[in-house]
């Protein structure tokens, strides 16, 4: 067995071995039916992957589109009714 592949019996009979492997080897493939279903990742490397940058008004900002002259318009059409 690859030591960052394993299957869902695999991982739950050794769930303490897939955590450590995942902090100290990294991500660890759970698969179910022969197909890849989840990782396992060290929470640090996962907050540093999922880390947000800025804002939105700075992602508009550095957006390629500012500037350009595009004109964005609002649409006139009536509201569809919703039931809630």
């Amino acid at each position: 067995m690859d030591n960052d592949l394993w299957t869902v019996a695999e991982a739950k009979a050794k769930l303490s071995e897939v955590i450590e492997h995942a902090q100290k080897e990294g991500p660890q493939v759970i698969t179910r039916n022969g197909r890849r279903a989840v990782v396992v990742v060290d929470a640090e490397e996962w907050e540093r992957r999922t880390k947000r940058s800025g804002n939105l008004a700075e992602f508009f900002a550095a957006s390629p589109l500012r500037g350009s002259g595009l004109k964005v318009r609002r649409s006139k059409d009536r509201m569809r009714p919703t039931d809630l």
